[in-house]
């Protein structure tokens, strides 16, 4: 079978997991408001973006072990990688668990205009050839839909553990307690 097919594969798992990603962004900055506020439930969510994006990459980290799973030599990766600077691309999300990284939420969302810039080609592609099967587009949608899922799933997750590590961390502290 061709190579070009199990590239395109390769495209559309990228564009499932980080193409929503931009949008979720965008979302929780209009959510946020226009102040940043430097306290309170706006900024945390703001804050845990970068990480939401790890747990992403993470997700996709274990999904590309598991296709290369049993085999995990170098000919067999190098055989089913068909896109690896694309695929090397999507694995530096995992670099945005390190705080170095996730500092500037900016940073994640440049990461990310890679994968949106491929779904956006994909949809240009296919509105300027006339052709009457537009499954590719009604494709991508659906991916990218998923995708916005996948991503707010992960923000949302983020935040629910670390509003539970905070309150953990709260009722265990003996100066917060006092104070109540």
């Amino acid at each position: 079978m061709d190579n070009s097919f199990f590239a395109y594969l390769q495209q559309l798992e990228l564009l499932a997991f980080f193409s929503g990603y931009p949008l979720i962004y965008a979302f929780t900055l209009f959510i946020a408001g226009n102040q940043q506020p430097k306290t309170g439930i706006r900024s945390k969510l703001i804050s845990l973006l970068p990480l939401a994006y790890a747990l992403v990459g993470t997700l996709y980290l274990g999904l590309q072990l598991k296709n290369l799973y049993p085999d995990y030599s170098f000919e067999n990766i190098k055989a089913t990688i068909q896109q690896p600077w694309l695929m090397t691309w999507g694995l530096l999300s995992i670099f945005f668990w390190i705080p170095v990284f996730r500092k500037k939420t900016i940073y994640s969302l440049i990461h990310s205009f890679v994968f949106f810039f491929f779904l956006i080609k994909d949809l240009v592609m296919q509105v300027s050839v006339s052709s009457s099967d537009k499954n590719i587009v009604r494709n991508d949608m659906k991916l990218y839909t998923d995708s916005l899922l996948l991503n707010l799933g992960a923000l949302i997750l983020v935040t629910l553990i670390s509003l539970l590590f905070g309150h953990l961390k709260r009722q265990n502290d003996p100066d917060i307690s006092e104070n109540k």
